[in-house]
């Protein structure tokens, strides 16, 4: 259930970050809530889901860890833009991006199996 949460939300934010590749009022407008939308839902979904598969004893551990992690996607998504702007243009540092956050659901579907829970 997550995992196809976090597949939907990742999609849908590279989906937006390619729309804002688009011109005109309609792309900025669609990306904006598209990419809003995706980076609003996909932390909380993705904390719990690393806090409900962490056992309790490195809950802080963990958390922590996820949340340097977090604040670096902060920053780097940022520089990576503006990194292949510089060399381009901002069109392409978008798809950069774009391509980057749709990597990540398709090596989830691609690498993900499907499991029966075992009764303990």
């Amino acid at each position: 259930m997550a995992t196809g949460a976090a597949v939907s939300v990742l999609t849908a934010t590279a989906a937006g970050l390619g729309c804002a590749m688009l011109t005109g009022l309609t792309g900025i407008l669609t990306s904006a809530a598209l990419i809003g939308a995706g980076t609003g839902l996909i932390t909380p979904l993705g904390f719990a889901a690393i806090a409900a598969s962490t056992p309790p004893e490195h809950l802080g551990q963990t958390m922590g860890s996820a949340e340097l992690g977090r604040e670096l996607g902060d920053a780097g998504g940022p520089l990576l833009v503006a990194d292949v702007a510089t060399v381009s243009s901002l069109t392409y540092g978008f798809a950069a991006l774009a391509a980057l956050l749709a990597a990540g659901p398709l090596l989830t579907l691609a690498t993900h199996r499907r499991t029966t829970p075992t009764r303990e």
